[in-house]
């Protein structure tokens, strides 16, 4: 499992408003304050062409996003991809944040911003991925 800390998007979810960052001698947890659910890191990796389908899934609303995947199935992913994908999932899944990366240049590039859910948004995407 990934540590928080070392997420590229660590920077902006330590500055979300509803995500406290605790810090003690041998590790670092994000917390979820509305619930006080730790939140999770995990990273994905994908081929480019799962990759290209999780750019465009994300991109879409959260109701054709989950018919596309009822219909296609979860994007695959691999041990080692063009495409990364981080998330950061609250255990009571009431909090999700999720950034995606495809790798050029020796380095893994933002696609987008990073993207924060909560509530049944929250629980619709972590049931998608």
């Amino acid at each position: 499992m990934s540590s928080i800390k070392n997420l590229e998007m660590a920077a902006a979810l330590s500055t979300y408003q509803n995500i406290e960052i605790k810090k003690s001698l041998f590790s670092t947890k994000a917390v979820y304050t509305p619930t006080q659910s730790q939140a999770k890191p995990v990273v994905l990796e994908y081929t480019p062409t799962e990759g290209e389908r999780v750019a465009r899934l994300l991109d879409m609303p959260l109701d054709k996003m989950a018919a596309d995947i009822q219909q296609k199935g979860k994007p695959v992913a691999g041990a080692n991809g063009n495409f990364r994908l981080e998330l950061c999932l609250s255990d009571d899944r009431q909090f999700c944040a999720l950034q995606l990366f495809r790798f050029g240049d020796f380095q893994y590039k933002p696609v987008f911003e990073p993207r924060f859910y909560e509530g049944k948004d929250a629980e619709a995407i972590a049931l998608l991925l």
